[in-house]
C-alpha cells in the first residue's frame, strides 16, 4: 500500500509503476526520467538522491541506460522504487520529488533504435484476407508457420499526442487506369501492442524463446497509423513501404515486464504444430490479456482483445533474431493489429467498416469509413495486476491534420 492518495482501483497503482520521460515548468528543456504513480509522476533521480541512492541510470534523458543495464537491474530499481512509494520513513525524501502529471509535458520515453511490425492476430489476418482475395483461402501458406512482419522506419516514431500529417504518396483505384499523386483517401488506424527491448544481443545469435524476459523491458501501447490506397498499390511485391512510414504512434508510458506477471496467460490453441524455435508448449506462456479500447472522436469503436493473439511476443522476438540479427537496445517490436472474433473487437478501420463498405456511425451523427482530417483517434488498455488491482498504459492518441 502506497502512503499516496491513491484510490485502490487506480490502474496506476504501486502494483503499475510505469516509466516514462518527462519535462516540468521549472526546467523545460531538461528531460527527466519518470515514474507514474496515481495521478503523479516521481521524479525518479531526483528521489534517488534524496533517499542516497544511486541515480545514474535514472539520471539520463531517456529509459536507454536503464534498459541496456539488464533484467537484475531492471528489478532492483523497480523494488527500490517500490519502498521508496511505500515505506512511510521514505516520505520526506521522497514526497517533494513528485509532480501532478497534469503538470508536465511527456515525451518518447526511449530513443528508438530498430522498429518491425508483426501481424499475429489470426481474426486479423483473415479478415483482410477475405476482403481482398474473396473466394480465395483468407490466410497465406506461410501465416501458420511464422510470425509475418516487416521492418518499418525508426525515425518516425512519435509519442502520443503528436499531431499526424496526412501522408501524400502514389495511389490507385482499382477502377482507374493510372496512378496518381496525393494525399491518401483512406487514412487508417492499427491498435497494437509494441514490446521495448533493453538488452541487446550478439550479431550471429538467436534469441530463445525461454529469454524473452531476459531482453524485454516492457511494453508500451501502439498505433501503426496505415495509408490503406498508397499501400494497397505500391507493396507488391516486397510489402509495405510509404503507407506506413509517416508515423507510428507510442505511448509515454512503458511498463515493465515485471508488472504483467498476472496478465499472463496460454496462447490460442494451435491447428498447426510450429517449429521447434518457435514451439512454446511445455515453456512459458507469453500471451497476455490486456483489454484495449479504441476511440474515434471520444465515441469508443472497438474493444479488441489482446489474448486472442496467435504469436506472442516471445515467439516474434524468437523469429525476429532465427538468422542472427542482432538486438539493440532501443528496438521496437510491433504486434500487429490486435482484433478479435466479433465486429466490435476488430482493431482497424479496414476491418470495422469492411474496406468502406459499412461506414461506422459515432455519436455525433456522422459517419466514418477512414480518418478525415481533425480526427482524433485514442487507444487505452489495463491488464489484470495481483490482488484484482487493474495495470493501466496510458493511452496513444493521435489527430490528423491536413
Amino acid at each position: 500500500m502506497t502512503w499516496l492518495a491513491v484510490p485502490q482501483d487506480s490502474p496506476y497503482g504501486i502494483q503499475t509503476l510505469p516509466y516514462g520521460v518527462f519535462t516540468a515548468a521549472d526546467q523545460p528543456g531538461r528531460r527527466r526520467v519518470g515514474v507514474r504513480i496515481g495521478d503523479a509522476v516521481l521524479d525518479a533521480g531526483a528521489a534517488a538522491r534524496a533517499v542516497g541512492s544511486a541515480a545514474v541510470l535514472l539520471e539520463a534523458g531517456s529509459l536507454n541506460p536503464l534498459m541496456a543495464a539488464g533484467r537484475s537491474l531492471w528489478r532492483e530499481v523497480r523494488a527500490a522504487l517500490t519502498e521508496w512509494l511505500t515505506d512511510e520513513a521514505h516520505r520526506p525524501a521522497v514526497e517533494p520529488c513528485l509532480l501532478p502529471l497534469a503538470e508536465v509535458e511527456l515525451h518518447l520515453p526511449f530513443e528508438v533504435a530498430d522498429y518491425v511490425d508483426f501481424y499475429a492476430s489470426e481474426h486479423h489476418a483473415t479478415n483482410l484476407g477475405r476482403i481482398f482475395r474473396p473466394g480465395s483461402e483468407p490466410l497465406t501458406p506461410n501465416w501458420k508457420h511464422l510470425p509475418i512482419g516487416y521492418h518499418g522506419r525508426a525515425g518516425t516514431v512519435v509519442v502520443s499526442g503528436t499531431p499526424v500529417v496526412r501522408p501524400h504518396g502514389q495511389r490507385k483505384a482499382p477502377t482507374e487506369p493510372l496512378p496518381s499523386f496525393g494525399p491518401t483517401r483512406r487514412l487508417d488506424i492499427e491498435a497494437e501492442v509494441g514490446f521495448v527491448v533493453g538488452t541487446p544481443s550478439a550479431l550471429g545469435t538467436a534469441v530463445p524463446l525461454a529469454d524473452f524476459r531476459e531482453h524485454v523491458f516492457g511494453v508500451c501501447l501502439l498505433n501503426d497509423w496505415s495509408a490503406r490506397d498508397i499501400q494497397a498499390w505500391e507493396y507488391v511485391p516486397l510489402g509495405p513501404f510509404l503507407g506506413k512510414s509517416f508515423a507510428t504512434s507510442v505511448s509515454p508510458w512503458v511498463v515493465p515486464l515485471d508488472a504483467l506477471e498476472h496478465a499472463r496467460v496460454a496462447p490460442p490453441a494451435r491447428d498447426v504444430e510450429p517449429l521447434g524455435y518457435l514451439d512454446d508448449r511445455g515453456g512459458e506462456p507469453w500471451g497476455l490479456d490486456l483489454a484495449m479500447e479504441v476511440a474515434l472522436n471520444g465515441h469508443r469503436i472497438s474493444r479488441p482483445p489482446f489474448a486472442t493473439m496467435y504469436w506472442t511476443g516471445a515467439q516474434q522476438l524468437a523469429h525476429l533474431t532465427a538468422n542472427g540479427a542482432s538486438l539493440r537496445t532501443g528496438d521496437l517490436f510491433a504486434s500487429g493489429t490486435v482484433s478479435g472474433p466479433e465486429p466490435e473487437t476488430r482493431g482497424a478501420l479496414i476491418e470495422l467498416t469492411w474496406n468502406g463498405e459499412h461506414p461506422i456511425k459515432l455519436a455525433d451523427g456522422t459517419a466514418r469509413t477512414f480518418l478525415e482530417d481533425g480526427d482524433e483517434v485514442v487507444i487505452t488498455a489495463t491488464a489484470p495486476g495481483p490482488d484484482g488491482t487493474r495495470i493501466g498504459f496510458g493511452e496513444v492518441t493521435g489527430r490528423i491534420v491536413p
